[in-house]
């Protein structure tokens, strides 16, 4: 760990001479990137030297332990206990520090809700799922943008895709694919009885241009009338968009916007989202022969998390996390959540 320590700091203090290349300064693009590889490692060298400052204090108190004054020994001794115990949580930061990225951790997200089994509860879950995304993104000064949405006449969703802008988005975000089931008294039901729904949540990375280069022969466009709510104009322009995916059969729909054309920016971001992470699964796919994933099997189709309204209750089912706060949580208020995901990540990947 220590050589990989070493050299990190090594590309650090290179990265700072090339950034003070006054050559530099005028190719933007280059600029950009090295600025972003050295704010990454910034953290890591910052606690390097501090572990290294601390190894030297150690070896200064050691020496006084030979020291013929009592006192002095006294105060080493306490002085090391104090510095040993910092020197191992630097150790413990470190080697999560070190750990090989996801590349995907800092990109935005397309999250994807749709209702499964449920009918009209499991419409209106996925409106709540969406609420408490948009008010966790609020939280954390993200920006949310509706891309398409398939709204029931009782206020839900069938189907909801949205964008999530801003710092991290990905990293936070992405242990939330999967089965999402709710358990309580819809509003629909008269008896009193408690039913169980289902909502599905994908979170894809966007993917620029650059990642996902789509061939304008491969796909096919068709434009429509939009229908259901959304105001006067609706049904009186073509402007909605359905795209086509000719190799892989991927269809996108979006008639949210008045426009054509942003209907159809809209779509082609949310179809990159989708290349991207078929092309990823395809690479997990051949990884996963050699290496356990790390938190579940990623499949949308594993039901991840339970909440209970009639105990209050929200169950992770993958790290066995059980909290009674599901009115906060409901609200956006799921940062104890995330972090106890992340946390257990990491832990698996340092075995």
């Amino acid at each position: 760990m220590l050589d990989k320590l070493a050299e990190v700091e090594k590309r650090y203090v290179e990265l700072e001479g090339m950034m003070l290349d006054p050559q530099l300064l005028h190719q933007q693009r280059e600029y950009s990137k090295f600025a972003k590889e050295r704010s990454e490692l910034e953290e890591i060298v910052a606690r390097y030297r501090e572990w290294r400052k601390i190894e030297r204090e150690i070896h200064d108190n050691r020496q006084l332990l030979e020291e013929s004054d009592e006192a002095i020994r006294e105060l080493a001794k306490e002085e090391l206990i104090s510095l040993r115990e910092r020197k191992e949580q630097l150790e413990n930061k470190l080697k999560v520090l070190i750990l090989p990225k996801d590349p995907n951790d800092a990109k935005n997200v397309i999250v994807e809700i749709r209702a499964g089994t449920g009918g009209d509860e499991a419409a209106l879950f996925a409106a709540e799922l969406f609420r408490m995304y948009s008010r966790y993104a609020e939280s954390r000064g993200w920006r949310v943008e509706m891309m398409s949405s398939s709204p029931t006449g009782l206020g839900g969703y069938k189907e909801i895709i949205a964008s999530i802008e801003g710092q991290g988005a990905y990293s936070r975000l992405k242990f939330e694919g999967g089965v999402h089931r709710v358990q309580r008294v819809p509003v629909t039901e008269g008896s009193g009885r408690i039913h169980t729904s289902a909502v599905t949540v994908a979170v894809l990375a966007e993917a620029d241009e650059v990642e996902v280069a789509i061939d304008p022969k491969e796909i096919r466009i068709d434009v429509f009338r939009s229908s259901g709510p959304g105001g006067q104009s609706v049904n009186t322009t073509d402007s909605a968009v359905r795209i086509t995916h000719i190799p892989t059969g991927i269809v996108i729909s979006c008639q949210d916007e008045k426009s054509q054309h942003k209907n159809r920016a809209k779509g082609m971001k949310i179809l990159r989202a989708r290349l991207l992470e078929k092309k990823q699964d395809e690479q997990q796919s051949e990884i996963a022969a050699t290496r356990k994933l790390m938190v579940g099997s990623g499949d949308r189709s594993e039901r991840i998390r339970t909440y209970n309204f009639p105990q209050g209750r929200l169950t992770d089912h993958r790290i066995n996390l059980t909290i009674y706060q599901l009115e906060k949580i409901m609200e956006g208020v799921i940062d104890e959540v995330v972090e106890a995901l992340i946390t257990h990540y990491q832990a698996e990947a340092l075995k």
